[in-house]
């Protein structure tokens, strides 16, 4: 088959000159000093904005406790 309708090697340039991937906005917590994603919460404190969104001790017990059942079930 042929293509009835084909288009440049430019023209296929052009379309995709907006693909381009940009670096993502990164914010330094003014406090401790940990580097995040822009409106996140920190994946290391679990606070944004200076509260605290994320409880990451308790998300850490929660893994081990998985991990462990997990090695038990094994």
């Amino acid at each position: 088959m042929v293509v009835r309708m084909r288009s440049t090697r430019s023209h296929t340039g052009n379309r995709r000159s907006h693909h381009a991937l940009k670096n993502p906005a990164l914010t330094v917590d003014s406090k401790t000093g940990t580097v995040h994603l822009r409106h996140r919460a920190s994946a290391i404190t679990g606070k944004y904005k200076g509260i605290v969104a994320i409880d990451v001790d308790k998300r850490a017990q929660k893994k081990a406790k998985k991990a462990k059942e997990a090695q038990t079930a094994r």
